[in-house]
């Protein structure tokens, strides 16, 4: 078992393709290392264990007969429970959605079956993905599985935790302001953050729907540009999906980072950063450069203003989103109420967490009469200057080079009392939201802790297979990962 779950996604590919595998052996491996490592992490609010078996069988039965549907087929995944599918409970670690069944499935898991994938099962997330913690989530705790007294950051906190604790070969979160970096960065494994467009938000469950986008979790850079080929695509059933003529995202992996222009924004490494952690992302930096990169100090004045904008226009868009969530047609609804205003107010009230309506709250008071104009409007004009400054810096440069967040994973429970602390700590990851870009995290070291510190690669829009050629060209200079 063991054996099993310590093999990358690209090297299962290869043991299935080779009969030296079966999808059973390696399904029933991940179950297994479910069942016996799961209970103190808490990575999986469900497991689909005889639905994987079934499908592993069928993946081996396929193969048998010559009939395999591509690499990928019998390879187990995870999903995060944003992600909706048909007849399998997706919560999104909510009161509200606690029992639903979605009639349907996500466009990104139609893919995955297309290719054979096989369902493990739905990971724990901060509640409708509003935290940086998971300790939003209503339905249970999620520990970072390299030190369970932490947090394993959020909102992609199952994803990330279930790929670290090797619980999962790979699997898709959801990112809306740094939740598939954030988590990749605090539990040390590589998170990608596509363009906004480029992979399908159909059947994902909609915080902020301007800002959302799904992406893969993986243990190396290989795997994830693997797993984004698997997934991105032109959907006609998503009216913000693009359909844009880009270079396989594995396709340049190996080509090296000699003659790029790496920026460095002075902006990210002011006050707040830890200092281990800006020492280690400066080191990452000096790794470029000797391996023939020319590293750039530039700037990028806007960071200042990204996090407020990003809480308005979010919060905003939640409010919007989440007003479906009634009482009335499906999702939880209150049993002690007398007419419909007060289903909708005891429905929401009980079936919301506290951080789902602080937001919900926020938003309503952005968009209201006489203070739109103040907030929301203001906050719009704040995205475009991000996104200005983004693109005069990578007209010059090929990627920008920066944290993800300014400290390592932290104590659980250490900063719940200020959720104002906790939001600082999205700084970074947020302005890559609010341009609509793509960005990588990747481990570059360690903090003073002995936790693993990440760093964020952020590129043009479709630049992804220049972003992964970066990370790889730095991921093997430092030891190699398992290809």
């Amino acid at each position: 078992m063991e054996q099993i779950t310590e093999m990358s996604v690209l090297q299962l590919c290869r043991a299935l393709q080779r009969r030296e595998l079966s999808s059973r052996e390696i399904t029933a491996a991940y179950l297994q290392a479910i069942a016996a490592k799961d209970g103190p992490i808490g990575a999986y609010l469900t497991v689909t264990g005889p639905r994987a078996l079934a499908q592993a069988d069928d993946s081996d039965a396929r193969r048998a007969a010559g009939q395999a549907l591509g690499p990928f087929d019998g390879v187990p995944v995870a999903l995060k429970d944003n992600i909706c599918t048909k007849g399998v409970t997706t919560t999104c670690a909510s009161r509200m959605l606690e029992h639903f069944v979605p009639p349907y499935d996500a466009e990104v898991v139609l893919r995955l079956q297309r290719a054979g994938a096989v369902l493990l099962g739905k990971l724990n997330m901060d509640e409708f993905a509003m935290g940086s913690t998971n300790e939003n989530s209503a339905l249970k705790p999620c520990r970072n599985p390299l030190d369970t007294s932490r947090v394993p950051g959020g909102s992609s906190d199952g994803a990330a935790a279930a790929v670290a604790a090797r619980l999962a070969p790979f699997a898709l979160g959801s990112d809306t302001g740094g939740s598939i970096r954030q988590p990749a960065a605090f539990c040390g494994v590589v998170g990608m953050k596509p363009t906004y467009g480029a992979v399908s938000r159909r059947g994902l469950v909609a915080f902020a729907s301007s800002l959302d986008q799904i992406g893969p979790l993986t243990r190396t850079v290989a795997d994830n540009a693997a797993v984004l080929g698997l997934v991105a695509g032109r959907d006609p059933g998503d009216s913000t999906s693009l359909d844009h003529p880009w270079a396989a995202p594995d396709e340049q992996l190996t080509a090296g980072v000699r003659g790029m222009t790496v920026a460095l924004p002075r902006e990210f490494f002011g006050q707040g950063i830890a200092g281990d952690v800006a020492a280690a992302v400066r080191a990452a930096a000096q790794t470029y450069a000797s391996l023939g990169a020319v590293v750039r100090e530039v700037s990028l004045p806007a960071l200042a203003d990204a996090l407020p904008a990003y809480y308005v226009l979010s919060s905003a868009e939640a409010s919007s989103n989440l007003a479906r969530f009634d009482g009335v047609k499906y999702g939880f609804r209150a049993q002690n109420y007398t007419d419909i205003e007060s289903l909708y107010r005891e429905s929401r009230t009980q079936g919301f967490g506290k951080e789902v309506k602080r937001r919900i709250m926020l938003g309503c008071f952005v968009l209201s009469a006489g203070y739109y104009d103040a907030y929301y409007k203001k906050a719009l004009q704040v995205r475009t200057l991000v996104r200005r400054q983004m693109d005069d810096i990578l007209r010059d440069c090929d990627l920008i080079l920066s944290p993800v967040a300014p400290t390592t994973a932290y104590k659980a429970g250490s900063k719940t009392a200020d959720p104002m602390e906790m939001y600082l700590g999205d700084i970074y990851t947020v302005p890559v939201n609010i341009a609509g870009v793509p960005a990588l995290s990747l481990p570059c070291g360690a903090g003073a802790d002995g936790m693993p510190v990440g760093m964020q690669l952020i590129g043009r829009p479709f630049s992804e297979p220049l972003l992964y050629r970066a990370a790889y060209a730095f991921e093997q200079n430092r030891g190699g990962a398992q290809q």
